[in-house]
């Protein structure tokens, strides 16, 4: 999905880009306050080019994370609100007659932008849903039998309420498997709390966020994380978290190799943000229960996250 950088736009060294980057997660933390391991996650989505899914009920800041996350990393942005009557062509576009030239004109749809917020994409159908598949595996849409290029980098941030509550469809599991990264943002603390009923509203804070990268800088980002090293030691252990996710009595079906990638590329991410250029255990584990619960499929009725903290909590690191 990722371009490369033209060799006509430079840029900028490590040191900068590191600089800019500290002073983006910054930016977002003063916005989404209390929040800063899931800002962080959020960034390591972002570094390790996969998409994200938040879920958690309304009113948590779910939406102001994705709008603070477009203005500070410069991107493009749309935003979809997905309803039951949605239809796909309301996400990717449709080819409408002109009648001055007798041909069939492609009017582009909101997820012709760099990054799209798919804002509780579990109130649409199933069918509606799936029109994001293409784009989010292939960097792509087809209209009409034509495949359209989206801009890059191209970055999903979907918000997901819980499925208990009414007018939800539940995510299919290709779907699902296409999030690198599942998190939720929870009720802020006390003193978290007290900051947004005291101070200014997150709306008109958004509205004024400058950008600290840019779409450039992203791209470049991205291909420091993918250098990023992995010692072979470092593979065995996330090839064993994922064997052993495949013959846990209480799984019924494990990680796929799709999976085992996300977890190595969004490890390497963490490190990055660690300020390291290798990847440590610590690195897997930090991200392991967002990369992996939203796959696991249960054998019986148990919570995905605490299926996922017990399977890290039994594969040993050697």
């Amino acid at each position: 999905m990722d371009q490369t950088v033209p060799s006509a736009i430079t840029v900028p060294p490590d040191n900068l880009l590191r600089q800019r980057m500290d002073s983006s997660i910054a930016q977002v933390n003063e916005v989404v306050v209390g929040k800063n391991r899931a800002v962080r996650m959020a960034f390591a989505c972002v570094l390790a080019g996969g998409h994200l899914l938040v879920e958690d009920v309304p009113g948590v800041g779910k939406t102001t994370l994705a709008h603070a996350l477009a203005a500070t990393l410069g991107l493009t942005f749309r935003r979809i609100q997905f309803t039951s009557d949605l239809l796909p062509t309301d996400i990717v576009g449709v080819s409408i007659f002109d009648r001055d030239s007798g041909a069939f004109q492609f009017q582009p749809g909101p997820i012709f932008a760099q990054l799209l917020l798919a804002d509780e994409i579990n109130r649409a159908t199933p069918k509606t849903q799936s029109a994001l598949l293409e784009a989010m595996a292939e960097g792509q849409v087809t209209v009409d039998g034509a495949s359209r290029a989206l801009p890059q980098p191209f970055f999903v941030v979907a918000t997901q309420n819980p499925l208990d509550m009414a007018g939800t469809y539940p995510l299919p599991d290709s779907q699902l498997d296409r999030f690198m990264l599942r998190i939720a943002l929870d009720y802020p603390d006390a003193e978290a709390e007290r900051r947004l009923l005291t101070g200014e509203d997150r709306s008109d804070m958004v509205g004024r966020l400058p950008p600290r990268l840019s779409a450039t800088d992203i791209i470049a980002l991205r291909q420091r994380t993918r250098a990023i090293t992995a010692s072979p030691a470092l593979i065995d252990y996330v090839q064993a978290l994922v064997n052993a996710s495949r013959k846990h009595h209480d799984i019924r079906t494990g990680l796929s190799p799709r999976a085992g990638l996300a977890l190595l590329a969004a490890a390497r991410a963490w490190a990055l943000l660690g300020n390291r250029d290798y990847v440590l255990p610590e690195d897997v584990q930090a991200v392991f229960v967002a990369i992996s619960a939203h796959r696991l499929i249960p054998a019986r009725n148990l919570a995905r996250d605490a299926l996922a903290q017990a399977l890290l909590e039994t594969v040993a690191v050697e």
